[in-house]
């Protein structure tokens, strides 16, 4: 190369060290801010009852000076279809919808009163609630109830939670 070439600043660091093993995914996702620790988490979808969960479990976290770990579910779809031996893939499919709900937070006036934090998962919602909860060994999971024929059949998220977490469960009518 011809020219002049510019050395290295001495208090440069590495983007990258490449002589350290790579995390897993599970060491990536234990990772969490030790702020929220013992904090609040709360299912959240924008549906009216996800907001009603998340307006109580702003006033918990409030009352307890403590944060509130807001998690949104993204969807997973299947791409085989089950056919009985094989189990269906499932992929992750880009959900915007966690953007948008990000930028309404933010711009809420009545989420100024706690720290907060959003958090991202796919899958299974009543395992990823469980798994936050876990990771941030929270107090409290909050999530609204679901009303309609689709939960009759199917079993709610909030029954389903109730019945396996390891943690209190409080669903908001």
């Amino acid at each position: 190369m011809a020219g002049h070439e510019i050395p290295e600043p001495k208090d440069r660091k590495p983007v990258a060290d490449f002589e350290s093993e790579p995390r897993t995914v599970e060491e990536a996702r234990h990772a969490c801010d030790p702020a929220f620790r013992h904090g609040v988490v709360v299912g959240f979808d924008g549906s009216t009852s996800s907001e009603r969960a998340l307006a109580y479990a702003i006033g918990m976290a409030g009352r307890s000076s403590s944060g509130l770990i807001i998690v949104h579910v993204a969807n997973r779809l299947p791409t085989t279809v089950w056919a009985g031996c094989e189990p269906p893939v499932f992929v992750d499919v880009p959900d915007h919808r966690t953007e948008v709900l990000g930028l309404e937070l933010a711009c809420a006036d009545y989420l100024s009163e706690v720290p907060w934090v959003l958090v991202e998962r796919g899958g299974d919602i009543c395992h990823e609630l469980e798994e936050v909860g876990r990771e941030y060994e929270a107090d409290a999971i909050v999530v609204g109830s679901t009303h309609g024929i689709v939960g009759r059949i199917f079993g709610t998220v909030a029954g389903r939670l109730a019945r396996r977490a390891q943690r209190p469960v409080i669903v908001i009518p």
